[in-house]
């Protein structure tokens, strides 16, 4: 006899109320198998593959993609006895045993993503999950099985014109475009649509490649598209940016100052820290010795590596400093952390930043990375930018923004030569933080960049 089991979109974050249906990796009729992945969730902090607790046949897909759905809602119907005949007409087993229906009135916990957060904010934004398991999507007859999650090699040049998707294409590009969640947020941003593209990445899924190419002319926007006034929705990582953004700017007292300084010194660091064996495999920049500094002037100046605790009218003075680093990547601002970054040597610490910023932009990024954070930089700089006011990230009192290094006129022993000068920003929360000890804070970073010797002599 036929056994039907439902699985319910469970909670893929602490306090998760609702996810969005990105695309199903099964089709009515499949035969999965355990811990398969099945479908694609995007929540305000994840954009995750979902594994089936059974296995069996899918049944019935009650949801599709794009749709938005709480938690708790069934959202597939497997058999996992087909051979067994048909169901009877009794109550269904159900997953109600792996994933409990949760209440709309759930609120999470304090201290967890999403929950209260010191000061009655919001706790900082999580990242993906990462992707270790391949799918197989049912193939049509006489035509190979396609990976879901194949890894996509570099797109080669993309033909032109484009073509729909031709009978001989794989099932999923006869209806809805495949693309991963990244080149769909891009597509978004630069009006594409990804429906009027062909995929060059294996299986022929849609990768970034492609869609620049259709703002270059090589593959073509929709004409209706292309001009048209869009609305996109507020969601998953933007939407809690924006939440926690508000949370912060409208809850903690913000001050923001200014410091110009002469880092040449520091480049020429940079440049014989890239000789040394201990840094070989890494990435060193400005912005290893940026946090470095950041780090001995917080040793410096324990009260700037702090919390506000709203409801126990404490302040909290951390042991420990847990590095953030804002980082762009293509789902939105991330903002996760290095975990006692106080404690590591300095190859350990550039290693530690190149791991945590290719792993953001990769859309890798741990949900545990994400939380704990006790101070955090973000670095404008890249952008071509001098300087900004930047908001400080939910639970924290500081955030150091660092500008661009540029070539500029600077006075030297009553001299006028060319330096290379930056700008730091530093926003605090005056609750915390007054303005002798933010000033001296900067100071003191500003110091340790313009000669590293006292970086040495204060470490």
């Amino acid at each position: 006899m036929a056994q039907l089991r439902e699985f319910r979109l469970p909670d893929l974050g602490e306090g998760l109320t609702e996810g969005e249906i990105l695309g199903w990796m099964v089709a009515e009729g499949d035969t999965i198998v355990l811990n398969q992945p099945i479908v694609e969730v995007e929540t305000a902090k994840a954009a995750v593959e979902v594994p089936s607790p059974y296995a069996g046949t899918v049944v019935k897909l009650h949801h599709s993609a794009g749709e938005t759905i709480d938690v708790g809602t069934t959202i597939i119907t497997v058999d996992t006895d087909p051979g067994g005949g048909s169901p009877t007409d009794g109550p269904r087993p159900s997953a109600d045993d792996l994933v409990p229906t949760l209440p709309h009135t759930h609120e999470p916990e304090a201290g967890l993503i999403g929950g209260a957060a010191p000061g009655g904010r919001t706790a900082v934004l999580v990242g993906y999950g990462p992707k270790t398991t391949t799918a197989v999507r049912r193939p049509r007859k006489g035509a190979p099985p396609v990976s879901a999650s194949a890894p996509v090699s570099p797109a080669p040049p993309a033909p032109a014109p484009p073509a729909r998707p031709s009978a001989d294409a794989p099932p999923a590009l006869a209806g809805r475009a495949l693309a991963k969640p990244p080149v769909r947020k891009l597509a978004r941003d630069l009006g594409v649509d990804l429906g009027a593209l062909v995929g060059s990445g294996v299986g022929g899924v849609i990768t970034r490649d492609d869609v620049q190419a259709a703002t270059r002319g090589g593959q073509h926007p929709s004409p209706s598209r292309s001009r048209a006034t869009t609305r996109v929705p507020v969601k998953g990582v933007r939407k809690l940016t924006a939440e926690s953004m508000v949370a912060s700017a409208f809850s903690a007292p913000h001050v923001t100052e200014f410091l110009t300084c002469d880092v040449t010194a520091t480049t020429d660091l940079v440049t014989s820290l890239r000789r040394l064996p201990d840094f070989d495999g890494c990435k060193v920049t400005p912005l290893t010795v940026v946090a470095r500094a950041l780090l001995v002037a917080c040793a410096r100046h324990p009260g700037v590596n702090a919390s506000w605790d709203d409801a126990a009218q404490e302040i909290v003075l951390h042991g420990g400093v847990n590095l953030g680093i804002a980082a762009a990547t293509p789902r939105g601002l991330l903002v996760p952390n290095i975990k006692d970054a106080d404690l590591l040597s300095l190859p350990d610490l550039a290693r530690a930043l190149t791991t945590l910023t290719e792993t953001a932009k990769a859309g890798k990024t741990q949900p545990a990375d994400m939380v704990g954070g006790t101070i955090t930089i973000t670095n404008v700089g890249v952008f071509g930018v001098d300087t900004g006011t930047p908001i400080i990230n939910p639970g924290e009192a500081a955030i150091l923004c660092v500008g661009a290094i540029r070539d500029t006129p600077w006075v030297v022993d009553g001299a006028v030569t060319v330096r290379k000068v930056t700008t730091l920003g530093l926003s605090f929360d005056h609750r915390l933080v007054d303005g002798q000890l933010g000033s001296e804070f900067l100071a003191d970073i500003a110091t340790m960049l313009s000669d590293p010797v006292a970086l040495l002599a204060w470490s």
